[in-house]
């Protein structure tokens, strides 16, 4: 079969299939999916597709196969999900969370990835150190003036927060 010869059955026969493939599915675009999939794998032996006597059998053989297949594959992933427990949820970011990020954008880009990486990636010095490229002194030394600059920061926003008093007390 041609390539003119193809594009014509494609155009012939696409639209014919996937109503049929629809009424199989339940789903339209899993219909054109699995449709447009066995056209695929057709063009790829088209010069001897003639010799077969029923293309667009053949197609819609195809088709209905990888439907089944991806109906499987769809059931099996369910199975599998619904045997798998549940995650714990990890908590959102606290009320901090804001103030902290608005300090570590105030450190030079080397210090807060050392900071970001040590403190909530927990990765020890050594692993900073190799996955970054830095000598491990650096690393400590970034962390260290990292460190300080972030107090700094964090500081200068608490001393900015309104100070709130219960039944006498500071709080």
């Amino acid at each position: 079969m041609t390539e003119d010869e193809f594009d014509a059955f494609y155009a012939a026969t696409f639209p014919r299939l996937t109503g049929q493939l629809s009424a199989f599915t339940g789903d339209r675009e899993e219909a054109q999916d699995v449709v447009q999939e066995a056209f695929v794998r057709a063009w790829d032996r088209r010069g001897d597709f003639l010799a077969d006597e029923a293309p667009e059998a053949w197609i819609r053989t195809v088709a209905m196969r990888l439907a089944v297949s991806r109906w499987r594959r769809a059931r099996r992933w369910l199975e599998l999900v619904r045997r798998t427990p549940t995650p714990e949820t990890t908590p959102g970011p606290g009320p901090d969370h804001p103030a902290l990020v608005a300090a570590l954008r105030q450190l030079p880009t080397a210090q807060r990835m050392v900071i970001v990486l040590h403190h909530l990636c927990d990765l020890s010095v050594e692993q900073i150190a190799s996955d970054t490229g830095a000598p491990v002194g650096t690393v400590k030394a970034r962390l260290s003036r990292g460190r300080a600059a972030l107090a700094r920061h964090l500081a200068v926003d608490e001393a900015d927060a309104p100070v709130r008093k219960e039944h006498g007390r500071v709080g």
